[in-house]
């Protein structure tokens, strides 16, 4: 998944992206609030992590323009702020959680992963597709009560299949997702990671999980509980 930190903390920034690296997001870093506010408007996010006390539009603006624009990306708070009048403000803003500073890593991916699986309509860490398991909590994935064996970005891949079934996802959304902004979109790694994904959880070609869509991208056609 991708996640957009505006954070103007080099050092707390740096250290939020690193934690989510480690977990195999995606990480855009922005050092204020007009950065922040061109990134969100700008590219596709799975989540927003925005700090309050940020230079040239601070969080509560930002996260409100963001609203206002009808842009639906589900926001984290974090701040050093921790007043319940300040969190009811931040939250009306039209933020999802809030989170403050000083805070434990774990809690932030906690965090990340709920808003992320409640945004796609799938509360629960493990998603269920057929023969086929996800535990977005510890990223692994299961075939017929047997681990498969995938590499960070196949996971990626899957995950984001799973948490759109039925969707139509082309191949630029799909690298806009797992990568960070800079990747080259025209590269053809997608095809391959799909056709990898095909081979581990199709092995026998009798599920078809994935369907290539000539000229418009990928559908993942299992359904997910």
């Amino acid at each position: 998944m991708r996640v957009l930190v505006v954070e103007d903390e080099s050092l707390l920034a740096d250290q939020i992206k690193n934690q989510l690296l480690q977990q195999q997001f995606s990480v855009d870093l922005a050092i204020d609030g007009a950065d922040g506010w061109f990134k969100i408007s700008e590219y596709p996010y799975d989540l927003a992590i925005i700090d309050l006390g940020l230079p040239k539009i601070d969080g509560l603006s930002l996260i409100r323009k963001a609203r206002k624009q009808e842009i639906k990306t589900p926001i984290i708070i974090l701040t050093a702020r921790g007043s319940w009048q300040e969190k009811v403000e931040g939250l009306d803003a039209g933020a999802d959680d809030y989170l403050t500073k000083p805070f434990h890593n774990e809690e932030l991916l906690a965090r990340c992963n709920a808003l992320i699986r409640r945004a796609a309509g799938q509360p629960d860490p493990t998603l269920n597709s057929g023969p086929i398991s996800l535990n977005s909590r510890t990223q692994q994935v299961w075939l017929r009560d047997e681990e498969v064996n995938l590499t960070a970005y196949e996971y990626k891949v899957l995950e984001y299949f799973m948490l759109n079934p039925g969707k139509v996802i082309s191949k630029t959304e799909l690298t806009e997702h797992i990568y960070d902004q800079d990747f080259d979109l025209d590269s053809n790694v997608i095809e391959v990671f799909v056709l990898r994904l095909r081979k581990k959880l199709d092995p026998d070609g009798d599920l078809k999980p994935l369907e290539t869509l000539r000229g418009r991208g990928y559908r993942f056609n299992l359904t997910v509980e």
